[in-house]
């Protein structure tokens, strides 16, 4: 719209004049639809109905005197009356919706055919009932001259066909087929005929099928229309599954010859599918004499055909290298092949010499069927490896499999990415031969062949990690060199996309790599990107599952040094951050850390710095932590843990007491009954905990040996310098198992060393001190044990600067937060811990 011009300069002449009257005329056109919107009272009046009236007789009444998309809100609204009011909906509302649908249009047919058949799903009548109400108002509309309401119905009376009984069928359905079949009808009226025909296939006896529905199908087979012939063609599987293996032979097999000599395209496609899909039924005669000839003469052809046939012969190569597998002969098998890697590289080798901007409209169609036909063999491609054997495959496909992992289209990419685990199993052992095209797809540009590729990622890693003959450790360390920085790259670049999904995806299965590469290697590689993302993402569910990943990895760390430095971070660096939003997320990994390690474990290095945040200044923590709170009890075991059961009742008593937040003090009392009504569980085996003690024994079983396979490994490198092999390993562990030690359940029996000391004062702190005073000792040892020398043995220029043992990390202290305002000490970024307790200085 013009700007109108200022009074001084205001233009009088005949093309300004022109431009003012332009703009009236937008300015009618945007008010226009306003005026329409608006509704006379004689329209609000005919739209208005009594409140007072039932919902059966609004239901009449809008069917009756209401317009039309008031009828048809009725018509969707039947389902319901039906569950509500059977009995008067079929007698007063049903008759209205007939005489509706006779001049209803296609909104309220299709409305009309979905509801009928929800009232047949729901069950809201009997069969007969439904048969006797409902059949005939399907059936009368079945021909309706608008294609989408006809084939809307059409379904709708497939799904009836299932449930009715045979005598119906044949009354209601079969008799009146054999004059809706006939040439004299319409083509629409044979196109139905063709489908209810395969469909009532299935619900009669073989000798009824021969005499009364085998001839309409042949009728219908050699009608004059192409449409009906294709149609037909594709419910021959439907009756061969219904007539069985003989008749099959005799009349469908000789059928299906003919069509697929037909002269319309469609019609051979239609009989070269259904050929395709009934391989099974055949035999071994039938297939080499009659099918695979056939099979021949089609892809001979197909290049010179429309790309469709080509479309569908790529989808459908699978399932005909299954079907005839050891018919061909050698030359008739290479042939074959040779015709597979063709349709491979379709389209790849042609250069148009266009621009992109310049591509012809009919050569950009042919290239997207191209890419369709790729696609369809990177589907393919697992049974393309059973059709040359494995062995084979490095001679035959490899080169194949290449072009694909490499195709310059993503849907290919894509494709061949989904199928890579398919290919790994197939392969077996040689599975070394694709490791560079999965570190090839893990850099793919596109995150959609990532996001594919990922979801079978732990199963892949795990069978490039042991497969082939190398041995387990040896493939660990010196098989996968590139694979680290192919998995960090695909991480940072999913990180840098708004695609946090797959960002979340990777992470999650990144809990795999403890059974794929080194303790050390994802402790230099992967670990410090953890802690990143789980305190610097803004999505929730990916710091969720990079906190997970992190509790796994440090399940399986083998290094007890490494161990405690990863628990010290945590515990300073997120339970006692400055930001509540990294407390908060500490209290997520102290939930995994309970489901993934044993009680013990919890209650020697998180419990005290878990409950501790009962005294958080920020209301959403201490929620969070009420929520936990049951599962922090669960850990404990009487009465080894009575001390810290002392511990956790006298936190939940402060907040009872001092808790001033409202919402805070309502979870707190929900969580009090609920922690009243656990059982504890004792030392001793109970049995109505013995699964559950079970599974904690084993994992605390795990850990402690753990602690024995690194003692063992440094006792042999004290003894000759070389590492211990996985066979020692393995060795040490039967032996450990077979010697029965008599260990403790808990963890603080167990001797470490002492420079370790600050977290065993964790969790044996004596009751009798007082809660105070053990969150003192806590802060007390955790300042030591950081500038400890003992912490100091790795070479510095080896760990990553957040992960150095000579950096000093703050640890800072919050008392009662309740003295503060909640909503004043919220910042997600700066907020700082409040410190009460005298004994707890702040390092510099």
């Amino acid at each position: 719209m013009h700007p109108p011009p200022p009074a001084a300069a205001m233009d009088f002449s005949q093309n300004s004049l022109f431009g003012y009257m332009e703009d009236l005329q937008e300015l009618t056109i945007i008010e226009r639809p306003v005026r329409r919107s608006l509704k006379t009272p004689e329209e609000i009046e005919r739209l208005t109905v009594d409140e007072d009236l039932s919902d059966i007789e609004r239901a009449v009444y809008l069917l009756s005197a209401g317009q039309d998309i008031q009828g048809t809100s009725v018509i969707a609204n039947l389902p319901f009356l039906m569950r509500q009011n059977p009995t008067e909906t079929l007698r007063r509302v049903l008759p209205k919706v007939r005489e509706a649908l006779h001049v209803a249009g296609v909104e309220m047919q299709l409305t009309a055919a979905v509801s009928f058949l929800t009232i047949l799903q729901d069950e809201s009548v009997s069969i007969h009932a439904y048969t006797h109400s409902f059949l005939q108002v399907i059936l009368l509309h079945l021909e309706h001259r608008d294609t989408g309401v006809s084939n809307a119905w059409l379904e709708t009376l497939l799904s009836v066909i299932e449930v009715l009984p045979k005598e119906t069928l044949r009354h209601e359905i079969l008799n009146p087929l054999v004059s809706k079949a006939q040439l004299s009808q319409t083509v629409q009226s044979r196109l139905v005929s063709c489908k209810i025909l395969g469909k009532l296939t299935n619900k009669f006896d073989a000798h009824t099928i021969k005499r009364e529905i085998l001839p309409l199908v042949k009728s219908l087979c050699q009608d004059v229309e192409y449409e009906v012939r294709s149609c037909m063609c594709r419910q021959l599987e439907n009756i061969a599954q219904g007539i069985g293996t003989e008749l099959t032979k005799s009349v469908v097999l000789p059928e299906l010859i003919e069509l697929s000599r037909d002269e319309g395209s469609s019609v051979r496609l239609a009989a070269f599918e259904t050929l395709v899909n009934l391989l099974d039924i055949f035999d071994t005669d039938d297939r080499s004499q009659t099918i695979l000839p056939l099979v021949k003469s089609f892809c001979e052809k197909s290049f010179k055909a429309d790309e469709s046939i080509l479309i569908s012969l790529s989808f459908h190569l699978g399932k005909l290298c299954h079907g005839l597998y050891g018919i061909f002969t050698p030359d008739q098998h290479l042939r074959f092949l040779e015709f597979y890697k063709k349709l491979c590289t379709l389209g790849l080798q042609q250069e148009n010499g266009h621009s992109e901007n310049q591509i012809p409209p009919q050569i950009l169609e042919q290239e997207k069927k191209y890419i369709s036909v790729r696609k369809n063999c990177a589907y393919n491609f697992p049974a393309m490896i059973v059709f040359v054997d494995p062995k084979n495959f490095h001679l035959e496909l490899y080169s194949t499999f290449f072009c694909l992992c490499h195709d310059p289209e993503v849907p290919v990419r894509y494709t061949i990415a989904i199928c890579f685990y398919e290919v790994s199993k197939l392969l077996n052992s040689g599975v070394y031969l694709i490791h560079k095209e999965l570190i090839t797809l893990l850099q793919d540009e596109s995150l959609e062949v990532l996001d594919a590729l990922i979801d079978h990622l732990p199963e892949i890693l795990e069978l490039m990690s042991t497969g082939g003959e190398s041995s387990v450790q040896e493939n660990k360390l010196s098989s996968l060199p590139d694979l680290i920085p192919a998995l960090t790259a695909a991480e940072q670049r999913a990180a840098a996309s708004l695609k946090w999904r797959t960002h979340e995806k990777l992470l999650q299965k990144y809990a795999c790599l403890p059974h794929v590469i080194s303790s050390d290697q994802i402790y230099y590689r992967f670990l410090q990107r953890m802690f990143t993302i789980m305190m610097t993402n803004n999505v929730l569910p990916v710091q969720k599952a990079a906190s997970r990943t992190l509790c796994i990895f440090l399940r399986y760390n083998r290094k007890q040094e490494q161990r405690h430095e990863v628990i010290q971070k945590l515990i300073e660096q997120l339970g006692q951050g400055k930001s509540y939003w990294n407390r908060l997320r500490f209290l997520d990994t102290c939930e995994f850390i309970i489901e993934i390690f044993s009680k013990s474990f919890f209650c020697k290095y998180f419990f005290l710095p878990a409950i501790e945040l009962t005294h958080d200044p920020v209301a959403n923590v201490r929620m969070k932590l009420c929520y936990l709170l049951p599962k922090v009890k669960s850990t404990l075991k009487i009465p080894a843990d009575k001390h810290l059961l002392q511990q956790l009742e006298m936190c939940v008593r402060k907040l009872l007491c001092q808790e001033k937040d409202k919402d805070v003090l309502a979870i707190v009392k929900r969580t009090v009954l609920e922690l009243d009504r656990m059982e504890m569980s004792m030392d001793a085996f109970q049995k109505k905990f013995y699964e559950k003690d079970l599974l904690d024994q084993e994992k605390e079983r795990e850990e402690l040996l753990l602690l024995e396979m690194e003692q063992l490994e440094k006792e042999k490198q004290q003894n000759d310098g070389r590492p211990m092999s996985d066979k020692m390993y393995e060795k040490k562990r039967k032996e450990i198992k077979k010697s029965k030690l008599i260990r403790s359940q808990s963890f603080n029996n167990q001797a470490f060393h002492a420079k370790y000391g600050n977290l065993e004062k964790c969790a044996s702190k004596s009751s009798t001190t007082g809660y105070t005073a053990s969150v003192s000792g806590l802060g007390k040892t955790s300042v030591l044990s950081l500038t400890d020398d003992s912490f100091r043995t790795r070479n510095a220029s080896s760990v990553p600067p957040s992960f150095s043992p000579n950096t000093t990390l703050p640890s800072t202290s919050r008392g009662t937060g309740n003295s503060l305002d909640p909503k004043s000490s919220g910042s997600k970024d700066t907020q700082p811990r409040k410190a009460t307790l005298k004994s707890r200085k702040s390092n510099p």
